[in-house]
């Protein structure tokens, strides 16, 4: 469920009609409703009702907005971070340090020495190589670094391949049959204080069945480690649970996910850990569009809207699927090409697409982009950075200004030495 929902032939966010943000924003622009954010977040959190003092950390890289992290924050959420960017915006936010988990499998010296400074609760550490690094650099500023070791479980989580973490040939974790041997070193390092083991296998997972196979080989690798002696307090379970891109998709509910969970690590004696990122955002926003013209096709007409793949990558990079609605629509239906005015064949988010008939200088929007899209954003063709806003009932704020292309144009330096 969301709060984007048509009124009197309207479509709203919460209480403000996305009419009003577009003309008082302009557009492209996204929009949030901190009534979903908080919605879901709630969701997810009584989805692990079952389960003893669940640690939840919100995925930062899935919408890094200062005001969608304080949203989150103020319902008692910590980060999952995977860059020193992320980590200083989670801290900005509000979220507490020792609720922020530190992820990624490219932490540089310089972060993993930030992270430290800051007091993170947990370092997942995704080599030996990491490990040993963090270890030397904890010891150095006389501090022991709390950490999990990531595994790969070589899993298939049957996803789109670029967003699949946890096959053989992926580069996230460590090999399964190398695990207990690299834990049970880095439990010998002075400086680290190992705590646990980690596992994310992907994201957009539309079937719980590869989530449980990759849990079950955690919790014999928990017990492998527990015999050999190494202790085991923690374990970071991820997140990759995914949404509804299509009105009427059935994928699995939180509370399906909380009781898999509850009965696969019910003998794990361990607190367990979460990432959700787009189960949480996703629906909770649209990207606010509109329409340059309609072009006249050989086939199907182009529906060329202001919104590109610069605004939004993933249609372009993924093949993904968004909802294409009328803000305003007439009841009259089409089939088109849906694209943007970048000059690349990739700019397009959907061919031969149902939807709203549309006219130039109507208002639509992409469902479900809520996760993955400002985030993802460049400024390919020049064309700037898109605005963000945040809805709280019958009132919105720009929560991120557009950053137009001659501010960017203004970081940029012409040496002397090419002058004339």
């Amino acid at each position: 469920m969301d709060h984007f929902e048509l009124r009197d032939g309207a479509l709203y966010a919460e209480d403000v009609p996305l009419s009003a943000i577009a003309d008082d924003v302009g557009t492209p622009v996204y929009v949030y409703s901190r009534a979903t954010l908080v919605r879901h977040a709630r969701v997810f959190r009584d989805a692990l009702a079952e389960l003893k003092d669940p640690h939840i950390a919100f995925a930062v890289k899935s919408n890094p907005n200062l005001s969608v992290l304080r949203v989150l924050a103020n319902e008692g959420y910590g980060a999952d971070v995977v860059s020193g960017g992320e980590l200083r915006r989670a801290l900005a936010a509000g979220m507490k340090a020792e609720d922020i988990v530190f992820s990624g499998v490219g932490k540089t010296h310089g972060e993993l020495q930030e992270g430290l400074e800051a007091g993170i609760g947990q370092f997942n550490i995704e080599s030996e190589e990491e490990g040993y690094e963090l270890a030397a650099i904890a010891r150095r500023l006389g501090m022991k670094a709390a950490c999990a070791l990531r595994v790969n479980p070589d899993v298939d989580a049957r996803t789109h391949e670029k967003i699949s973490t946890g096959k053989r040939e992926n580069k996230f974790g460590v090999p399964l049959d190398r695990a207990a041997e690299i834990y049970t070193a880095l439990s010998q390092e002075d400086g680290l204080d190992m705590r646990g083991i980690a596992v994310h296998i992907g994201s957009q997972l539309a079937d719980l069945e590869p989530l449980e196979t990759a849990f079950g080989k955690v919790g014999a690798l928990i017990a492998e480690l527990r015999a050999a002696g190494c202790k085991v307090t923690h374990a970071d379970l991820g997140g990759g649970l995914g949404v509804p891109y299509k009105a009427g998709e059935e994928l699995p509910a939180p509370a399906e996910y909380g009781a898999m969970v509850a009965r696969v690590t019910k003998d794990w004696d361990v607190r367990l850990m979460f990432e959700p990122g787009r189960v949480i955002a996703g629906n909770a926003g649209v990207l606010l569009t509109r329409v340059i013209r309609v072009k006249r096709g050989i086939e199907r007409p182009f529906v060329v809207v202001d919104a590109a793949m610069n605004d939004l990558a993933r249609p372009a990079m993924y093949g993904a699927w968004h909802d294409f609605e009328a803000v305003k629509p007439s009841g009259a239906r089409t089939v088109a090409h849906i694209v943007g005015p970048i000059c690349e064949t990739g700019d397009t988010f959907a061919m031969d697409r149902e939807c709203d008939e549309l006219v130039a200088g109507d208002l639509a929007v992409f469902r479900t982009a809520g996760a993955y899209g400002a985030t993802m954003a460049s400024s390919y063709n020049s064309r700037g950075f898109v605005a963000e806003v945040l809805v709280d009932g019958d009132r919105h704020a720009v929560v991120a200004e557009r950053i137009g292309a001659d501010s960017i144009m203004d970081a940029e330096r012409v040496p002397d030495w090419l002058e004339g």
